[in-house]
């Protein structure tokens, strides 16, 4: 019996491995894909540059937070204001958007009160009480912590010239502070997460679901899908807004702009929770495809291969074409796609972040309740149901 599960157990760190391989020639596909669709848009334009509100909903400070306000009161667009909003008077990054506001006098920049508690999702809460306050048809969602190039806004807006598209959505890289676990994120988000989503590309002919890296889409649009209000009690927001564009019969585009997101100092266990966090939205989200996040792991099943045949000649040269491939995505991602000069150095950190990885995806299974923004949730369906302590 033993010897039947043992067996049972090396076919499938093969299968798994085989599968990985296809996974990361998937991923290239992809990627090649988007660098062919980014030095083509190089060469064209926007035909206009319609005014456009930036909401940018707030709780808390992040790392570099003013440096990334700055970035978006720099950008080279003719018309458009920055809503930012906030849930309770005294949060720290309210004297952030006043001190922004007081070095750019030329820039149309509000912070809102949202004193109303409107669902789980505090963040969803506040766009929901920001959006009235919002002038333009044409709206950019994005998180508190990214950081943007001057021509960002024209980029991202220059793709809602066609009628058949109705949302714009960026990849992003993580820009690390010095410890492990923001190392380990960074990695992950530079050579897996992105490559995972051109994949996703591919495979899906087209993307069907939003990043909080940037949402950008016209009010219409929003209101025909229920407005934010449709989402107030999901955790993946950005994905469940993607996904009802789409489902209303409209395109996501992903743009070829990349933008920046400043990570925290994770320690190893505040990583592992935040990857476990997002691993359960995912699950939630996206379940059939979630459950196929296990044949991605290539490198990881073929060091179980290995270890499991006692170092066979042909699970040696599986375990050298696994890491070849891997290596390439990570430079073909990581190092040309979403431009993260890290990657290279932090090499040697592949295969311990891919194990994480694969035990993420594991105990992701196993047990509903998320911490999230200093609360305990219960996560049922992608929907959020606070804790009372």
């Amino acid at each position: 019996m033993i010897h039947h599960a043992f067996q049972l157990i090396e076919t499938l760190a093969t299968l798994g491995t085989l599968s990985g391989l296809g996974y990361y020639t998937l991923s290239l596909w992809g990627a090649a894909g988007f660098l062919r669709e980014r030095k083509a848009a190089e060469v064209g334009g926007p035909a206009q540059f319609p005014p456009v509100s930036i909401l940018k909903p707030l709780k808390g400070t992040d790392p570099e937070m003013l440096e990334s306000f700055r970035s978006h009161c720099r950008l080279d667009y003719p018309e458009y204001e920055i809503i930012f909003g906030v849930s309770e008077a005294d949060d720290p990054a309210a004297e952030l958007v006043k001190q922004l506001a007081a070095e750019f006098p030329q820039r149309r920049i509000r912070l809102v009160l949202c004193l109303k508690n409107l669902g789980a999702n505090a963040k969803v809460s506040n766009l929901v009480q920001m959006l009235p306050e919002a002038r333009d048809q044409y709206l950019v969602v994005n998180d508190s912590d990214i950081r943007v190039e001057p021509d960002y806004l024209k980029r991202v807006i220059a793709p809602l010239d066609d009628p058949k598209t109705g949302m714009v959505t960026c990849l992003y890289r993580g820009v690390p502070a010095p410890t492990l676990g923001s190392h380990l994120e960074s990695l992950g988000i530079s050579s897996d997460f992105s490559g995972g989503v051109l994949a996703a590309r591919v495979v899906e002919g087209g993307l069907h679901f939003g990043l909080g890296s940037t949402l950008a889409l016209r009010r219409n649009d929003l209101q025909a899908i229920g407005g934010f209000e449709a989402v107030v009690d999901y955790l993946a927001d950005d994905y469940e807004l993607g996904k009802r564009i789409s489902g209303h019969g409209l395109q996501v585009k992903l743009s070829e702009v990349v933008v920046e997101t400043f990570l925290p100092p994770y320690s190893p266990r505040e990583f592992f929770d935040h990857q476990l966090r997002w691993a359960r939205s995912v699950r939630d989200s996206r379940r059939w495809g979630y459950a196929g996040v296990a044949l991605t792991f290539g490198l990881p099943w073929a060091l179980l291969s290995l270890a499991l045949i006692r170092g066979t000649w042909w699970a040696w040269e599986l375990l050298a074409v696994a890491a070849l491939l891997r290596i390439i995505l990570a430079l073909v991602v990581g190092r040309w796609v979403v431009r993260d000069r890290t990657v290279v150095r932090w090499f040697p950190l592949i295969p311990l972040r891919d194990i994480v990885g694969l035990a993420v995806w594991i105990a992701s299974f196993v047990g509903h309740r998320i911490t999230w923004r200093g609360g305990d949730f219960l996560l049922k369906d992608g929907k959020l149901a606070r804790i009372e302590t």
